[in-house]
């Protein structure tokens, strides 16, 4: 089925992308609240581990493939990193230098991250930083170079209080590296539809002036996604989509492995969705300046890349039907007839009178909007997801430099 982003411009999709490299990242915003409520930080600090270990290689491999920069060195694990939902730009404002193509850095002058979990304190700090990042960072890389090693030279929790870069890591591979092996979730995960769906190819040498279809030249401070051809971007809008589609599954691994049945497991992961669901949809309307909650539905991560979800928008409808998402047990099945939350407060972001009523059945069924007298409230999932600074973090324009040795 061709890409639902293949229906925007190139300024659009330019526009789009980086506001879903943050919503990828807010998912655990929306996620880890309950994750802390049912089974407290220490637990929480282990899901995020093995979400983030479960997906993160799969997806950087993909994105390198898509924009052909695969490689061994340092340069394709900072590319990686430039197209990673664990760090979108500026929120996570990542800065790289490389030395030779074994030996790098980087430090982040903005982590977006860590100013929303500093004023819960240092101990949550340390979750993230500490026990979160050392294993995730690793796993990460390992889809470039087993022998990857990514060390701090400095992190939080600061001092002093307003230190600033936030953080500093240095990135050595060295054949004499003992190799990282992938956490076992990563073989789950990759057995999964959403990690070997196929993805409309690139077009390559489109019309003059009209883009770069890969990122196979030199590292750049910062990705100018208006610099990519149409159809790079919305190959790079699918596979962030998919991103956020393996993290979420690999989210779901980790939250069965500890609720005491499905009732509970489901109740976790449907808050998640309804939180992230809410305000995607907000972020996605702002930046595409958009008022059509049914149009703002079709571009949204969970009905997102069509060839994983098999769903269609047409005739003031949304009509779901059976795909490889639902054999994953991915987003979409958590929403259906009885299962309306998400939705609600998807299309709630848009216009707060509107409602969802469905029919059919848990595998094909129809949602259609109605409007309500009064404007709902906000769903507490929704709220709590708002919580982060990412929710109404506003991009800002830069200038893409290539990185020399230094």
């Amino acid at each position: 089925m061709p890409s639902r982003y293949a229906s925007l411009t190139r300024d659009e999709l330019a526009a789009l992308v980086p506001e879903l490299l943050l919503i990828g990242q807010l998912i655990d915003r929306s996620g880890m609240a309950w994750c802390i409520s049912a089974w407290g930080r220490e637990e929480m600090a282990q899901i995020a581990i093995e979400e983030w270990a479960g997906s993160s290689p799969i997806y950087t491999k993909r994105m390198q493939r898509a924009l052909r920069y695969e490689g061994t060195d340092v340069v394709t694990i900072f590319k990686g990193l430039q197209l990673d939902i664990g760090a979108p730009p500026q929120f996570m404002d990542f800065r790289y230098e490389v030395t030779d193509p074994w030996h790098g850095t980087f430090h982040l002058d903005h982590c977006g991250a860590l100013m929303d979990v500093e004023p819960m304190g240092e101990e949550y700090v340390v979750s993230m930083c500490h026990d979160i990042e050392d294993p995730t960072f690793d796993a990460t890389a390992v889809a470039t170079n087993p022998r990857a090693q990514v060390r701090p030279v400095h992190r939080p929790p600061r001092a002093p209080a307003d230190r600033h870069p936030h953080c500093a890591w240095t990135v050595t591979i060295d054949d004499s590296h003992p190799p990282v092996e992938p956490l076992p979730p990563y073989f789950v995960i990759e057995r999964t539809r959403a990690a070997s769906v196929e993805l409309d190819p690139i077009v390559q040498g489109g019309p003059a002036g009209g883009g770069a279809s890969d990122y196979s030249g030199p590292l750049l401070s910062d990705v100018d996604f208006g610099a990519f051809s149409r159809s790079a971007l919305v190959r790079i809008a699918d596979e962030v989509c998919l991103q956020m589609h393996l993290l979420n599954l690999s989210f779901g691994l980790a939250v069965r492995a500890r609720a005491a049945d499905e009732r509970e497991a489901v109740e976790v992961t449907t808050k998640q969705l309804t939180g992230i669901a809410g305000i995607a949809a907000e972020r996605i309307a702002r930046a595409l300046g958009l008022d059509d909650p049914l149009r703002v539905l079709e571009l949204h991560p969970l009905l997102n890349p069509a060839a994983y979800v098999d769903a269609t928008v047409a005739d003031g409808a949304l009509t779901v039907r059976p795909s490889a998402a639902a054999e994953d047990g991915a987003w979409i099945t958590l929403c259906g007839p009885g299962r309306v939350g998400a939705l609600q407060a998807l299309v709630r972001a848009v216009d707060a009178h509107l409602d969802v009523e469905i029919t059919g059945t848990d595998e094909h069924w129809t949602a259609r909007l109605v409007r309500r007298p009064e404007p709902a409230r906000e769903a507490p999932e929704v709220a709590v997801t708002r919580f982060s600074t990412g929710s109404t973090f506003a991009f800002e324009p830069r200038r893409s430099l290539p990185i020399t040795l230094v």
